[in-house]
């Protein structure tokens, strides 16, 4: 496969973390700022949410460590999921999945404005009781999954604490493990959130006061870990190393890629540029161009770039701008966010 033009990344100076990360998909979310302003990243490890916000030369950064406690109360805390910043389009919240809930903070962590506790009423035996899966959609809406299948929708106003849990969607028998949404103008019927499970089942959906369902991709035999949508392709990386494109509005494969010698841990795309990144157990984080033949529709994928990051179980794998022009990594007990920017 050829390798598309413009994709060289080099190494920059990492920004060092208070503690490691868990092996945990999709371990770091980022909150991108304008050039040149400080970028805010999110990690977890245990019951601790590793805040980082950092200049863009990485010379000097700001640390906080969050330490979740569940529903406001002391001695509370349990082991944390997932941490991932929702922006709508009046405000930005950081979401926290865990065993027992989920939690709503201001962007900034400073702030609790939601705690919605997890049913686990006589769970049955050995089955773990968690919530997974983190994605803003609708211009007004916060989706989260759970291990029991559903996908919570809570309807976020502008301001305030008056968050609601709206609708339950209960398309999916396995747990969730992640959650994406496009938020853009689509056309009216158009795909806009995707959801993903253990087994590899994908469920595409229109966001509304009430979500439809359009179509539900089948399960393969292998685990989708991490899941994006763009202009109506969803991307969707597996346990075996595969990235697999699917039409969103049909379920049709586009493209299948051999991606990854070992499981896919999170994927990311740059809305304004179409690059698609991946990171994986094998230690390597690789870099994708996408693309929509004008004339045929078909989809496209070019390799651009590949690190490894040596000795690394990579679990988390984000850009830090929507052109996709740099790039961060956490890996599993790993103490520093490794960042990559264009040459």
């Amino acid at each position: 496969m050829a390798a598309a033009d413009g994709g060289m990344y080099r190494r920059e100076k990492a920004v060092a973390l208070r503690g490691s990360c868990s092996a945990l998909y999709n371990n770091l979310s980022v909150l991108p700022r304008r050039p040149q302003a400080l970028a805010y990243f999110a990690a977890v490890r245990g019951g601790t949410v590793h805040l980082v916000s950092a200049a863009a030369d990485g010379l000097s950064a700001s640390h906080r460590q969050l330490q979740a406690k569940e529903g406001g109360l002391p001695g509370s805390a349990s082991v944390l999921t997932q941490a991932a910043w929702c922006v709508l389009p009046a405000r930005a919240l950081l979401v926290l999945t865990s065993q027992k809930g989920i939690q709503m903070y201001e962007s900034d962590g400073s702030i609790m404005v939601y705690w919605h506790a997890l049913d686990a009423v006589d769970p049955p035996p050995a089955q773990a009781v968690f919530a997974r899966g983190i994605a803003a959609a609708g211009g007004r809406f916060v989706c989260v999954g759970t291990s029991s299948g559903l996908v919570l929708v809570f309807d976020v106003p502008g301001k305030g604490t008056n968050i609601t849990l709206s609708e339950v969607l209960e398309e999916h028998c396995e747990a969730i493990t992640d959650i994406a949404a496009e938020l853009s103008d689509s056309p009216a019927g158009a795909a806009d959130l995707v959801t993903a499970d253990d087994v590899g089942t994908l469920c595409v959906w229109r966001a509304g006061e009430a979500f439809a369902l359009l179509t539900r991709i089948p399960a393969f035999g292998c685990t989708c870990s991490s899941v994006k949508l763009w202009k109506g392709v969803i991307a969707a990386g597996y346990g075996n190393g595969q990235i697999r494109l699917y039409e969103a509005a049909t379920g049709v494969l586009r493209a299948q890629v051999h991606a990854h010698a070992r499981w896919i841990y999170a994927l990311d795309l740059a809305p304004l540029s179409g690059k698609l990144l991946s990171g994986a157990e094998d230690s390597f984080v690789h870099v994708w161009q996408l693309g929509l033949d004008p004339d045929t529709g078909d989809v496209e994928i070019e390799h651009c770039h590949s690190e490894c990051v040596t000795d690394t179980q990579i679990c988390g794998a984000r850009f830090c701008d929507p052109e996709g022009s740099s790039f961060a990594v956490t890996g599993y007990d790993l103490s520093e966010i490794i960042r990559y920017a264009q040459v």
